[in-house]
């Protein structure tokens, strides 16, 4: 079992910064990728970032140049730095964590934190 709590979203103006932090708790030795969705209203969810145990990253298209996640050297909790933050951004964004089970893997999801950036 993996707890996940995020923190650090809020109200910027276009063009700013901010960034996440996502805490892991309970099973986390075991936790391989970690990353961030985000959801708007009236969008569909989307995969923003992911970044394994050993460090391999991928991102969403509309975010590559502008976004960067990381994870601490205990693995246990993941950041997103976001730069350059354009209206569209705006969003839930939910942290999540996946541990191996059998030949799969479980996916643990944080609450969310709200995102948004004016114009």
């Amino acid at each position: 079992q993996v707890q996940l709590v995020e923190s650090g979203g809020g109200l910027v103006q276009a063009g700013g910064s901010l960034r996440l932090s996502c805490a892991a708790s309970g099973s986390i030795f075991n936790i391989n990728a970690m990353g961030w969705h985000r959801q708007a209203p009236g969008r569909q969810r989307e995969l923003v970032a992911i970044i394994t145990k050993g460090g391999s990253t991928n991102y969403a298209d509309s975010v590559k140049g502008r976004f960067t996640i990381s994870r601490d050297n205990a693995e246990n909790t993941v950041y997103l730095q976001m730069n350059m933050l354009k209206p569209e951004d705006t969003a839930v964004y939910s942290c999540f964590g996946d541990t191996p089970r059998g030949v799969g893997v479980y996916r643990s999801w944080g609450q969310g934190t709200q995102v948004t950036v004016s114009s």
